[in-house]
C-alpha cells in the first residue's frame, strides 16, 4: 500500500465548503498534486470576473489549478492522466464522468453534507433544517454512476440545535468535514474500511434535497408556526425566506425574513397573512395556528434593519398583508 501522505491526490471543488478540507489536507502534509474547479465567470451587477473560493485558496497554497469547461474534453482527460492520480476527492463540485472518477488508482470519494442515504441532492443542510430534523451530519462515499449513491466509507453525526440555521450548520459541518476527509484518506490508503453499499434501500423512505430556487423560498403563511420557523431557519441567511406584501389586494413590495419565533394562537382575531404591529418594535404575521414574530427582516430595496428602525419609516405596515 502507498502511504497516505504519498498518495497523489487531485482535489475537486468550488465553494467555501470545500476550502477548509483543502487547506487541512495541505497543512497536514498530504500530497495534493492539483485542484480542479469551475471556470471563472462574470457575476454581480458589474459583471466582474468571479473566481471560485477553491481557486482563490489553491492559488494561495501554490497548487496547480485546472478549470475545464467540459469534463469529458480530450484536453482535460489528458491533463488528468498526466497527473497520474492515486485518489480523487470531490466536495461540492459538478457531476463527474466515469472517465474522470474512475481514473485514480484508489477511485474518487465525495464529501456530502448529510447522513446518506437521506438527503441526497444539492441542498442537504437546508432541507434537513426545513424538515425539522434534530440531527444531520456528513458522509464520505465512493463515486459511482449514480448521484450520491456510492458505497459509504465514513460518517459523522451532528445535532441540529434550536438556534441553528443554514449559516451556523454550514460552518459546523464544513469544519467537521476536515476531520472526516483526512480520516477517509487514511482509511483508503490502508484499506482499513468496509464500504457500506446503498443498494436495496426503499427509496420511498428517503427524503430528497433538491436544489433550491427563489420560488421555493416563499413562505406559505397557511402552514403551522413550527414549520414556518424551521423554513426560515433552513434558508437564513441565504438564500433567505421571503414573502410578498399586498396593499388593497395588489402586490406592492416583498420582504426577506431571517429570524422569527412562534407564538401559539391566542384570542387575537386575525386572518392568515395579516400583519400586526405596535408601531414601535413588534411585527408579527398570522399563520395557521398562531403568530409569527418577525425578529429580523429586509424590505425589498432597503437594507436589513431592526424592527424599531424599519417601523420609523413604515408606519402603515398594518395596512399590508402577506396574502391578498
Amino acid at each position: 500500500m502507498t502511504p497516505a501522505k504519498e498518495l497523489r491526490i487531485v482535489f475537486m471543488g468550488t465553494p467555501e465548503f470545500a476550502v477548509a478540507p483543502l487547506r487541512r489536507l495541505v497543512s497536514d502534509g498530504y500530497n495534493v498534486v492539483a485542484v480542479v474547479t469551475t471556470p471563472d465567470k462574470p457575476a454581480g451587477r458589474g459583471q466582474k470576473i468571479h473566481e471560485s473560493d477553491v481557486k482563490v485558496a489553491a492559488r494561495e497554497l501554490g497548487l496547480p489549478i485546472l478549470q475545464p469547461e467540459k469534463l469529458k474534453s480530450e484536453e482535460f482527460v489528458e491533463a488528468m492522466r498526466e497527473l497520474n492520480p492515486d485518489l480523487g476527492i470531490v466536495i461540492a463540485f459538478r457531476m463527474l464522468p466515469e472517465i474522470i472518477w474512475a481514473m485514480p488508482k484508489y477511485g474518487t470519494f465525495n464529501l456530502h453534507a448529510s447522513l446518506l442515504p437521506q438527503y441526497r441532492g444539492a441542498a442537504p443542510i437546508n432541507w434537513a433544517i426545513i424538515n425539522g430534523e434534530k440531527e444531520t451530519g456528513i458522509t464520505t462515499f465512493l463515486l459511482n454512476h449514480e448521484i450520491d449513491k456510492g458505497a459509504i466509507i465514513g460518517q459523522q453525526r451532528m445535532p441540529i440545535l434550536d438556534e441553528d440555521n443554514i449559516g451556523t450548520m454550514y460552518d459546523k459541518l464544513m469544519i467537521a468535514g476536515c476531520d472526516l476527509v483526512v480520516d477517509t484518506v487514511e482509511k483508503i490508503a490502508t484499506n482499513d474500511y468496509t464500504p457500506i453499499k446503498q443498494d436495496d434501500i426503499d427509496e420511498s423512505t428517503l427524503k430528497p434535497a433538491p436544489k433550491i430556487f427563489k420560488e421555493d423560498c416563499r413562505i406559505d403563511w397557511s402552514c403551522s408556526g413550527e414549520s414556518i420557523v424551521n423554513f426560515v431557519r433552513g434558508l437564513s441567511p441565504y438564500p433567505a425566506a421571503w414573502t410578498p406584501m399586498y396593499l388593497n389586494g395588489e402586490e406592492k413590495s416583498s420582504a426577506k425574513i431571517f429570524e422569527v419565533k412562534f407564538e401559539p394562537r391566542t384570542t387575537e382575531a386575525t386572518h392568515i397573512g395579516d400583519i400586526i404591529s405596535d408601531g414601535k418594535e413588534i411585527i408579527k404575521i398570522a399563520c395557521a395556528d398562531g403568530m409569527i414574530h418577525i425578529l429580523s427582516m429586509q424590505i425589498a430595496g432597503k437594507k436589513r434593519m431592526s424592527n424599531k428602525d424599519l417601523l420609523l419609516g413604515f408606519r402603515d405596515i398594518e395596512d399590508y398583508c402577506c396574502i391578498p
